[in-house]
């Protein structure tokens, strides 16, 4: 049987697609390997958010080629996702022993593509053609029926994204938005609930977005909002996420929808970028400052314990002192849980490269360590709260670093950790808080069952 290892970098739809392939080539009769090592097809899954990582995967890929010539191996090698949507034979044409570059709208093709390049039948092979309904493609799972379960699973309900922020290549690597039907999302959630999963987060570039243009309202409530009521009523699932939204898919309807919905998690979250209405314009983020908060005042009236997360953007063309000391006031005052925060990079065939005033890479990095400086204070201070306190998670199974020690997750998306073992995964437990670590909690269930 031939052996199949895949890397993925960035976000969470990479991680969704990914594993929808690693499905589809086990189906086939493929094995899944731990490492590169002696794997017969080497994929790297790609992301073009930022060029730190495209490099990261092109170096990557020259390291497994050149370990592979070393070792007078010749594993077929690829590119899947958005740096291969966006370079195409380009990457072939850099890097001429890979084999296969697969585009967004391809990954149910993998399979058939490397039968052929395996059986010699083809030579290298690109592919980032659109393909129609390809956004109901990536519905294989990795969960099976043994204590291995996974009790929390991703469900892609939508590709692409119209939005076209200035900074951003997403709309050019995923293309436009194009939205499951919510029978076919339901079903596919139905069937994670009868193979062990307990919770299911919704994946889109903008899940908010979805069904917009094929999705009336109805009874005030948004093709989204409807999605989630129908996921609701699933009998034995126990928790719904969601991510990554934008401001403007925030209406009314999804915020009542976190009062009225008991699985919805009260968790969220909503991609700022910046602090200052002029970077926003700039940005073409549709939202102020103002809006933002309004947002996150309404979301906390209905939800006031809501764990709220963002994205951060620092250095983006234009961008002064004073725009940057409004976005830390701004995350002062929203004090979220916990931020990513991204140093601008220019991406090609966006407007925000050609724009003029691009900030120094010095004042990037300066503009980044404050910021992050601040959204870890604010964090610890909030995470300290929680200590002596009861929470509720959904235990997901051994940690990564410790495995030892169990993980999961509270409703409001905090990580916590407890000496627990295999009978616990999949349990919805109570534990009392008794210390912190860098966005981590520490439990004890035996204190609360005394």
């Amino acid at each position: 049987m031939p052996s199949v290892y895949i890397k993925t970098y960035g976000c969470q739809m990479n991680e969704r697609d990914s594993e929808a392939v690693a499905a589809q080539l086990l189906a086939k009769g493929y094995v899944l390997a731990k490492s590169e090592a002696h794997a017969d097809v080497i994929l790297l899954n790609t992301c073009s958010v930022r060029d730190f990582a495209e490099q990261k995967a092109i170096n990557k890929m020259r390291n497994v080629i050149g370990l592979a010539r070393s070792e007078r191996r010749n594993p077929i090698v690829g590119f899947m996702g958005c740096m291969a949507q966006s370079r195409g034979r380009e990457l072939i044409d850099q890097l001429p022993d890979v084999d296969l570059v697969l585009g967004t709208q391809k990954f149910h093709r993998a399979g058939e593509y490397l039968d052929e390049l395996l059986a010699g039948r083809r030579e290298a092979i690109v592919d980032i053609a659109g393909e129609k309904d390809s956004e109901s493609t990536i519905r294989e799972h990795l969960v099976n029926g043994s204590a291995k379960t996974s009790v929390s699973a991703f469900v892609s309900i939508m590709q692409g994204c119209n939005q076209y922020c200035t900074f951003c290549i997403v709309p050019y690597t995923r293309g436009e938005e194009r939205s499951r039907t919510i029978p076919d999302v339901v079903a596919e959630c139905r069937e994670l609930v009868t193979r062990g999963v307990r919770e299911v987060t919704l994946l889109g570039q903008i899940v908010t977005s979805y069904g917009k243009r094929d999705i009336p309202a109805r009874d005030g409530r948004s093709a989204f909002v409807q999605l989630l009521d129908a996921v609701h009523e699933i009998d034995g699932l126990e928790r719904i996420r969601f991510t990554s939204p934008h401001p403007k898919g925030y209406g009314d309807d999804l915020a009542e929808a976190y009062g009225r919905l008991p699985k919805l998690c009260e968790s969220a979250h909503i991609p700022l970028q910046s602090g200052s209405d002029r970077i926003l314009k700039l940005m073409h983020r549709g939202y102020t400052r103002e809006k933002f908060l309004g947002i996150v005042e309404k979301l906390r009236r209905v939800r006031p314990e809501i764990g709220l997360t963002t994205d951060l953007i620092v250095g983006f063309p234009g961008e002064t002192g004073e725009d940057f000391e409004q976005t830390l006031a701004l995350s002062r005052e929203v004090e979220f849980d916990n931020a990513y925060i991204f140093k601008y990079s220019q991406r090609r065939d966006t407007p925000a490269a050609a724009m003029a005033d691009q900030v120094p890479q010095t004042v990037r990095e300066e503009r980044n360590q404050r910021l992050l400086g601040l959204v870890n204070e604010i964090a610890a201070r909030k995470y300290d709260t929680f200590i002596g306190r009861q929470v509720q998670i959904l235990v997901e199974g051994p940690s990564k670093k410790n495995a030892a020690r169990y993980t999961g997750r509270t409703r409001c998306n905090r990580i916590v950790l407890f000496d627990g073992s295999e009978r616990h995964r999949g349990q919805l437990m109570d534990l009392k808080i008794e210390r912190t670590g860098a966005f981590t909690l520490y439990g004890n269930p035996a204190i609360v069952n005394l």
